[in-house]
């Protein structure tokens, strides 16, 4: 009798090991499958913000587009990722950034769909200017290079939409020279699309929204 019971004694450490070993399984497993669930629901409202802002982004180039419907549809300018382009030739002469008089009055016509756009929105209006990658010609006492012919062209397209009736606070200028191409520079076709002028709606910056 007192060997069955010292058989007992030994055998019970084993089964208690084996239930602390399960009862740990258990654990691991219980927290494997909250920090799945977690996982998901994460990725779910990931998923879900991801369609949201596409939503939105789409909201608004469709907007832009109804805003420009004219000008787009006569080839005027054209609308890629919410930037509205304008050939450079439209707007310049080679090397020059004087307003030719057609672009004047492309611009002029602008002005009324994108200020309400901008308004409506609380967005302010970025104009950028760009340029092929040929050197400016020896001899040009106007521009040292490609950086100040773009900053040039996108401040005298600011200006002319201000004279145009857009509000100075709407709208600023930035200067990209030949650094985004939108075609190979490899033939006239593909240096005619990258002299160019984009305007792009923005977010304002928090301060300004503070204010």
């Amino acid at each position: 009798m007192a060997e069955l019971d010292d058989g007992i004694a030994q055998e019970s450490p084993l089964w208690a090991i084996f239930g602390d070993l399960m009862s740990g399984l258990v654990g691991v497993f219980v927290l494997l499958l909250v920090w799945a669930l977690g996982f998901q629901l994460e990725l779910s409202q990931t998923l879900k913000q991801e369609i949201e802002k596409r939503e939105v982004a789409e909201q608004r180039r469709s907007a832009l587009e109804q805003a420009l419907a004219d000008p787009l549809a006569s080839g005027r300018v054209t609308l890629r990722d919410g930037r509205i382009g304008i050939s450079g030739n439209l707007l310049f002469g080679l090397n020059s950034a004087e307003l030719q008089p057609q672009g004047r009055e492309l611009l002029q016509t602008l002005v009324p769909p994108l200020q309400l756009y901008l308004g409506e929105r609380d967005q302010l209006l970025m104009v950028s200017g760009f340029t092929d990658d040929l050197p400016i010609q020896k001899g040009n006492r106007h521009f040292a290079d490609n950086w100040e012919l773009s900053a040039q062209r996108a401040l005298t397209v600011t200006r002319a939409l201000i004279e145009e009736g857009m509000p100075p606070a709407l709208v600023f200028a930035a200067a990209f020279g030949d650094q985004q191409p939108i075609a190979a520079n490899l033939d006239d076709s593909g240096r005619s699309q990258n002299r160019r002028v984009e305007m792009a709606p923005v977010p304002r910056a928090s301060n300004q929204q503070a204010d």
